[in-house]
């Protein structure tokens, strides 16, 4: 069953829970639809690669996309919301849990750094991989008596969906569903590929959840660095908290 439902509208930002959400074949929409670009046209994340360049706080900060014109906006704090479909760019949420007026402008004063922007995705994929990551509970629970004094839920891990899964069910029970498509509502249809090699974005504090370099080390030492399944979208369609998740 879908516990929570998880989009990041902004690359490497705290995201929005919901209780519903739309998902075509890129994924769930409007999730990682922008992201921090830098003059050199590398994205904010927490790590240094070909694609990403390392820029520390963004994880402080929160995205979410407004509702509808005339419809009240969702509330600043972290309540689930539905799913508003994008007209525009996400706010921009500060530590405080403010929005901010102008995104780049904030963004070049929180950073230090006079050469970055919100940016919408062009040519270039703002995903680190495939465009659907899910959890499960079994697996998170495992992390949580794995490092018993740090604080943990799946925001360091940042799940699209967390599947609630039965008492006694083994943790990393995601690599069984690997090469196998799930049905979620109607008509959703997930194909699952392959695990997520884990980096030190588990590591960061967020929020409220503090800094601790233990996450990753129990994720390497049990699993590889690996954690979650990805999959990419066979059928477009809804998918709702409480939803089943049917293995095919």
């Amino acid at each position: 069953m879908i516990e929570r439902l998880w989009r990041y509208p902004i690359k490497s930002t705290g995201g929005e829970p919901l209780r519903s959400a739309e998902v075509d074949l890129r994924g769930l929409v409007g999730d990682r639809l922008y992201a921090v670009r830098d003059g050199a046209g590398k994205f904010g994340s927490g790590k240094n690669t070909r694609r990403f360049r390392r820029m520390d706080g963004l994880l402080h900060l929160r995205s979410r996309y407004a509702r509808a014109t005339g419809e009240p906006g969702p509330p600043a704090g972290p309540g689930p919301s539905g799913s508003p479909e994008p007209s525009g760019p996400p706010e921009l949420v500060d530590p405080h849990g403010r929005v901010v007026a102008d995104p780049t402008a904030f963004l070049r004063t929180y950073l230090g750094r006079d050469d970055v922007e919100l940016a919408r995705e062009g040519e270039v994929s703002h995903f680190d991989q495939l465009p659907v990551s899910v959890l499960t509970t079994a697996t998170l629970d495992w992390i949580r008596r794995e490092v018993p004094d740090v604080p943990v839920d799946e925001r360091r891990f940042r799940p699209n969906l967390l599947v609630r899964t039965p008492p006694g069910t083994p943790p990393f029970v995601e690599d069984e569903w690997i090469g196998r498509e799930a049905s979620l509502g109607d008509t959703l249809r997930l194909d699952f590929r392959r695990s997520s090699e884990r980096c030190v974005m588990t590591n960061q504090a967020q929020q409220d959840l503090p800094h601790s370099p233990l996450v990753l080390k129990a994720i390497a030492a049990a699993h590889d660095n690996r954690l979650d399944v990805l999959a990419t979208v066979r059928t477009p369609g809804t998918v709702r908290v409480g939803d089943p998740l049917v293995l095919g």
